[in-house]
């Protein structure tokens, strides 16, 4: 008894997971559209994307935290919400000093290495998380690269954290596919 009800307790967690990660999917690759387009030629829409991507990234990181047990049980995705929050602040105020590029450097190696440490803690548990270890780590080394730059003015700053945006939409399709196929396989073994 107590199998099968951590057998649906997990297919459960795997769900929500998968349709977060499509969620988080989505929400990355309209943005970076929008950040070619947009924020390309119009100035005041760099702006609000440039802002928006970080406060996005602190109501999610709180709400699949909020949804797999919330906060003090996962203290990684706390932490990320904290420093996400104070990103989009620090980005208004990066956006009059000119170093957007270097307020995104220090979000993106922080909040990477916690997204690497949720996805690590995740595995134990629910597997299929390579993906986002792989986008953990990627974005520390991406934060790295935007800190060499952080000079740049707007312009090229939105088109860089466009393409940063573009690559975290490829780890989180990957991350769903991989836990929707592994959600079928386990499917197709109980009814045969």
């Amino acid at each position: 008894m107590v199998d099968r009800q951590e057998d649906i307790t997990r297919a459960q967690d795997e769900r929500w997971l998968t349709r977060y990660y499509f969620v988080r999917t989505a929400f990355s690759a309209l943005w970076a559209v929008l950040a070619f387009s947009v924020g390309q030629h119009f100035p005041a829409g760099a702006v609000a994307l440039l802002v928006v991507y970080p406060a996005w990234d602190a109501l999610a990181n709180y709400i699949d935290a909020s949804h797999s047990g919330g906060l003090a049980e996962n203290r990684t995705q706390a932490i990320n919400v904290i420093i996400s929050a104070t990103t989009t602040v620090a980005v208004i105020v990066a956006l009059r000093l000119n170093w957007v590029l270097g307020v995104f450097g220090v979000w993106a190696i922080l909040s990477g290495l916690l997204q690497l440490a949720t996805a690590v803690r995740r595995w134990r548990r629910l597997g299929a998380q390579w993906a986002m270890v792989l986008s953990g780590g990627q974005s520390a080394l991406a934060g790295a690269f935007f800190l060499a730059q952080s000079r740049a003015p707007i312009h090229p700053a939105i088109v860089t954290v466009a393409g940063y945006a573009a690559v975290g939409a490829v780890y989180f399709l990957a991350s769903s596919v991989w836990l929707s196929v592994g959600q079928l396989r386990r499917k197709a073994v109980r009814t045969t």
